[in-house]
């Protein structure tokens, strides 16, 4: 984990918390990209994401389309890390995505196999937003 850790709640034994720092450094299986179902790239995180795995991630999206998703990855089809989606360069307010996105979390802590929610947050006032509504 980079910089600042809060949170550690329990419910039904999945740990959940907030982590201030580089989504793209993390050690994790799996990335909650905020893109489009194009998989192709773009900005704001999707961009990040791209940037730091290099062209050999845009050459496995382009596979993922061909085989299995020609017409994209259906919504709701990913997990595990989450950044605080359109909380920076879509300025929706950090609190409200923060109470949401724990809200969910939290509704759906009795799926079995999950032992880790992570939310990875860029910047301090998202961070904080975050740090609160774990609280």
């Amino acid at each position: 984990m980079d910089a600042s850790t809060v949170g550690g709640v329990s419910r039904h034994n999945i740990r959940i918390e907030a982590v201030e720092g580089d989504i793209t450094a993390q050690a994790l299986d799996a990335i909650v990209n905020a893109a489009n179902s194009s998989l192709l790239g773009g900005g704001g995180v999707d961009g990040a994401i791209h940037a730091a795995a290099g062209p050999a991630l845009l050459a496995e999206c382009r596979e993922v389309r061909r085989t299995a998703y020609p017409q994209g990855l259906p919504v709701g089809a990913a997990s595990v890390a989450f950044p605080a989606v359109s909380a920076g360069i879509y300025g929706w307010d950090a609190e409200e995505v923060a109470g949401i996105a724990v809200e969910a979390v939290r509704g759906a802590a009795h799926h079995e196999g999950l032992e880790l929610v992570r939310f990875v947050l860029f910047g301090a006032r998202t961070y904080a937003a975050f740090s609160r509504a774990l609280d």
